[in-house]
């Protein structure tokens, strides 16, 4: 795994640490408890309920490795500390669309993106295309829907 650094807002950061929290404490004794009790029922060789197990378990752990891969390369960002007038990673930014409706986003890390909550990735092809700009600027976005043109109202670090 690359040791790239992984930008993200504090809430992301305590998001995926109570997921690891929760596979470490309550998944993996569960899913051993569960090899355990399929172990018991004897021949492991036709045993579906163990091999669902032992699958699960590699899924447990394939999934705590990558979150806390995450949580060791986070470089972990305060919008709120932030200001200025250039778009950069944890600006909330105000937008105007082709049809002059209002939309709004925060540019957060691709773990924490979530676009029906107002938070894109900061490596989409619109937060690409705002990173650097300022308020008055206008971009256009090529999308698989086509392409959507923007003009950018207010940039906020809240």
């Amino acid at each position: 795994m690359a040791s790239e650094k992984v930008p993200m807002l504090p809430e992301g950061h305590r998001r995926i640490s109570e997921q690891v929290r929760q596979l470490k404490s309550v998944e993996r004794p569960a899913v051993v408890e569960a090899i355990e009790v399929a172990r018991a029922h004897g021949d492991l060789s036709e045993n579906a309920e163990y091999h669902a197990a032992k699958e699960r378990q590699g899924q447990i752990e394939a999934t705590i490795a990558d979150l806390e891969d995450q949580l060791a390369r986070a470089m972990v960002i305060d919008p709120s500390t932030l200001s200025g007038k250039k778009i950069l990673f944890g600006a909330t930014v105000t937008l105007v669309d082709e049809a002059d409706k209002t939309v709004k986003y925060q540019l957060v890390g691709q773990a924490e993106a979530d676009a029906k909550d107002g938070k894109i990735s900061y490596n989409s092809p619109l937060g690409r295309a705002l990173i650097g700009r300022e308020v008055g600027e206008e971009v256009e976005v090529s999308t698989p829907s086509g392409d959507h043109y923007y003009e950018i109202e207010k940039v906020e670090f809240l």
